[in-house]
């Protein structure tokens, strides 16, 4: 077997859809063609809206469709524990920081702030606080039960990092949203101080999934363009955890009669509705593009 592991890493927060249909087979076929491994990872920490229910349907679509998969499946709601020893890691070495403050207030902060850096390719850059709290006023938050995002502080990861920091790389075998390709440079401060847990939530995605691709041995990350810029971030987070660096593989995204990305909420079109149609796993394959 081939040094190649990859995985599909849907949430169960509603069916999948034709475009979870084509990612998920693009890592098949990638680790099938390599002869690697694929595994599949089920991405719950939001325990609010993932259910069993959803998740049961993933298993029967993706094996309707021929998926195989490594067992056990890695359900990531069970490990909130090694999450959190992540943040606790980071938080003692000064990396990351409570922020009490509400989407309102941070958005207030950056109205006034005269050199904001504005727009990154997920949204507004939070570059952190103006003035960080003291050790009594933060206890004092803490004491009355505010609620807080544990975020990842840019100016402390570029001081631990030193020169690393500006260095950092990733590899990129499929194709960015301007045509990337090859090596390209890690730039995590265009995406400001990122969200990496939360007070009633001890993980992000950010956090669980670096984490997992590397305690899984995922050597490539074959996924869509939307998370191309999430990359950045993750190759930061492997830094500092010396964690190893796969190889990204970003795939295009699948867009409807309208232009629109497939969503969850288009009850038509997902795999259940499509097969309780008549539609073979074949014939998915020809919607998607695939026709091996």
């Amino acid at each position: 077997m081939s040094d190649f592991t990859t995985r599909f890493a849907p949430s169960p927060t509603g069916l999948l859809h034709l475009g979870h249909a084509f990612s998920a087979l693009t890592a098949f076929e990638a680790a099938r063609e390599a002869g690697g491994r694929f595994l599949l990872r089920v991405e719950d920490i939001d325990v609010t809206r993932c259910t069993l229910e959803f998740e049961q349907a993933i298993f029967e679509d993706l094996a309707w469709l021929g998926l195989e998969w490594e067992t056990p499946v890695r359900r990531q709601s069970a490990h909130f524990p090694e999450y959190q020893r992540v943040l606790h890691t980071l938080a003692a070495r000064g990396l990351v920081y409570r922020c009490f403050k509400t989407r309102k207030e941070i958005a207030e902060e950056i109205a006034r702030a005269p050199h904001h850096p504005g727009e990154g390719p997920e949204g507004v850059i939070y570059p952190g606080p103006e003035s960080p709290l003291s050790a009594a006023q933060e206890a004092d938050r803490l004491a009355r039960g505010d609620a807080f995002a544990w975020r990842l502080s840019m100016r402390a990861c570029r001081e631990a990092l030193g020169s690393r920091f500006d260095a950092l790389t990733f590899i990129e075998e499929g194709e960015g949203p301007q045509g990337e390709h090859g090596e390209l440079p890690a730039r995590p401060e265009t995406l400001g101080d990122v969200i990496l847990g939360r007070k009633d939530v001890g993980t992000s995605y950010h956090l669980a999934c670096t984490h997992d691709d590397a305690l899984q041995g995922v050597t490539h990350v074959v996924r869509g363009l939307d998370l191309f810029f999430a990359t950045h971030v993750h190759r930061l987070l492997q830094a500092l955890m010396d964690w190893p660096v796969p190889r990204y593989r970003h795939h295009r995204l699948l867009l409807d009669e309208d232009g629109q990305r497939f969503a969850k909420r288009d009850k038509s079109l997902t795999l259940q509705a499509l097969r309780e149609s008549g539609e073979t796993p074949q014939s998915i394959r020809t919607r998607i593009g695939m026709t091996s």
